[in-house]
């Protein structure tokens, strides 16, 4: 599998990457542990090598489970990248969602981020991250401190290196500028690209790895999410727009081109996707959401795929024309 460079650092993660919010089974239904270890176990073995996580996925589940199926690995051989920011242990200003009995806040104080990484590190049974994120910015504290606290932690040696997700360009550029930050975690698929106009343009200008998350969006661009097809009401699609009656019809023009695309190459939907994302500019990994081995498999042999000009060409005309999702 094709393997990039996480940003100026030494970490090298493969350009497909373990997406691990899902087996966490929260907004996604629940989950099963077992399943879900023996995904991430197929994943490694089939040449992925960058895990991420975030400890609010299951609040805590996700990054158990992660440790649990790593061990019997060679540590130094897997990237594990997990996120901070995200308490419903406790309230602060800024209530970030209210979910399944429980209400999530922002915070990104020294203290909160220094009590955060050592939970994680228990419950992925391990002595370091090799990526440390933040999940979502805390409007109470400014980035500045927040680069000061990650600093910190990679001169204790719990942490190898940085980055931000859901920001800003301006807080991405102030990154850019300390010691180990390399990462922008981002919203991006053919049906997502806000971020070509903000981020990725100083992603590009620092040298910085732009790591795209719901590249599939979540399943609409499998072609597996037909327009008839119904959600329990655990799962986060069942009232969302996006995954509309009228929104799935639309998105239904733009699989049509990629499964031309992907006849083409004798890949699946979803393969061409994952490849598509990966050679936008300034795209270097890709976070595929993954369930089950078969998945880990599927997503994992994507990262080989490399499409020419004219497969490109036709899935970035088809994105250009979508006309849309429902506004809920």
């Amino acid at each position: 599998m094709l393997s990039r460079s996480l940003g100026n650092t030494e970490l090298v993660a493969s350009n497909v990457v373990f997406g691990a919010w899902a087996i966490g089974g929260w907004k996604w239904g629940g989950t099963d542990a077992d399943e879900s270890i023996a995904a991430i176990r197929a994943a490694l073995d089939a040449g992925i090598n960058c895990i991420d996580t975030a400890a609010v996925y299951g609040f805590g589940l996700s990054e158990r489970l992660v440790g649990k199926a790593i061990e019997g690995y060679a540590r130094e051989e897997i990237l594990v990248a997990t996120k901070c920011g995200l308490r419903w242990d406790i309230e602060t200003p800024t209530l970030h969602a209210e979910s399944e009995g429980k209400r999530i806040f922002r915070t990104l104080t020294a203290e909160s981020i220094h009590w955060e990484v050592d939970q994680s590190l228990e419950r992925l049974g391990t002595d370091y991250i090799d990526l440390y994120q933040t999940h979502w910015p805390d409007p109470e504290t400014p980035a500045t401190d927040v680069l000061n606290t990650f600093e910190d932690l990679m001169k204790s040696g719990k942490v190898r290196a940085v980055g931000f997700c859901n920001s800003t360009a301006s807080d991405i550029a102030l990154g850019a500028a300390s010691v180990g930050f390399c990462t922008d975690q981002e919203k991006y698929s053919a049906l997502d690209q806000e971020r070509n106009a903000d981020n990725l343009p100083v992603v590009q200008e620092h040298g910085l790895s732009f790591l795209a998350y719901s590249p599939l969006a979540q399943g609409l661009l499998t072609g597996t999410v037909t327009a008839n097809r119904q959600f329990p009401e655990t799962d986060l699609r069942s009232n969302n727009p996006r995954f509309s009656q009228l929104s799935r019809e639309r998105v239904a023009q733009v699989v049509s081109a990629i499964d031309l695309v992907a006849k083409d190459y004798d890949v699946s939907i979803g393969q061409a996707t994952l490849a598509w994302t990966l050679q936008q500019p300034g795209v270097s990994h890709v976070l595929a959401g993954t369930r089950s081995v078969e998945q880990a498999k599927h997503n994992a042999a994507a990262g080989d795929v490399v499409l020419g000009q004219d497969a490109l060409a036709a899935i970035t005309q088809a994105a250009k024309n979508f006309a849309g999702f429902e506004v809920g």
